[in-house]
């Protein structure tokens, strides 16, 4: 008898939020074969039917097509794309001669303290660079709507929603732990390392994030009727 082995990679599927206490929590970890916006929609799907019936601000990264499936299960949420996934992304197509005089005039961007600012210095972009790098000033030109949501908010919001940075943390974690295994029987023992993982990450869950009162006054406000009734105001 002859034995063979197949190997298969999965996509794991995660997704980190704060809650009302500004608070990590995870809320989902999930397998499968492959990453795409498909999938994401029943992630969301699962979410919704095991109780969350809101979410306020939903930071993700460049998939496309994830700001639709959240919409769809969703519709009152807005969707930040991460900025810093964006500029890696970017220059990966910018010429290593030019990275350092294109990211500053992208810092004018992205850092801008207002929406019209930040167009403003788009516009720049686009008649400074746009002849040498037109698929990157496009990608901006394109995604514009999720990437500058956060425009919209105070400075200490804006700090908590620009990035994914915190989700790549707990990744960072699982990569420590299954980067020296090679590979696993099935599903459930990858499961249990992960889940072993999280429980050590959590353990330094205990407070809320920087400013978090602050930040959640300003969201009381900006989200009132969505709120009532979750403070004690």
């Amino acid at each position: 008898m002859v034995w063979r082995l197949r190997f298969v990679s999965k996509a794991i599927y995660t997704i980190l939020a704060l809650n009302i206490e500004g608070k990590k929590e995870l809320l989902g970890l999930y397998l499968s074969d492959a990453e795409g916006a498909h999938y994401w929609l029943g992630v969301l799907t699962d979410l919704q039917n095991r109780g969350v019936k809101d979410i306020l601000i939903a930071c993700v990264d460049g998939l496309k097509g994830f700001p639709e499936a959240i919409e769809s299960i969703y519709p009152e949420t807005e969707v930040q794309l991460c900025v810093i996934h964006q500029i890696r992304n970017s220059m990966k197509y910018v010429a290593s001669k030019n990275q350092k005089a294109f990211m500053s005039d992208l810092k004018k961007v992205y850092k801008a303290t207002t929406k019209n600012a930040a167009e403003i210095a788009l516009n720049d972009l686009e008649a400074k660079w746009g002849k040498q790098y037109p698929v990157v000033i496009q990608s901006w030109r394109n995604k514009w709507d999720n990437l500058s949501a956060y425009f919209k908010y105070p400075e200490d919001i804006r700090r908590v929603i620009y990035t994914t940075n915190a989700v790549e943390a707990v990744h960072r974690q699982f990569r420590k732990l299954t980067k020296t295994k090679g590979g696993f029987a099935n599903e459930n023992s990858l499961l249990k390392l992960l889940y072993a993982g999280i429980l050590n990450a959590t353990e330094k869950w205990t407070h809320p994030v920087q400013k978090w009162n602050l930040a959640l006054s300003q969201m009381a406000i900006q989200f009132e009727d969505r709120l009532q009734g979750f403070l004690d105001l």
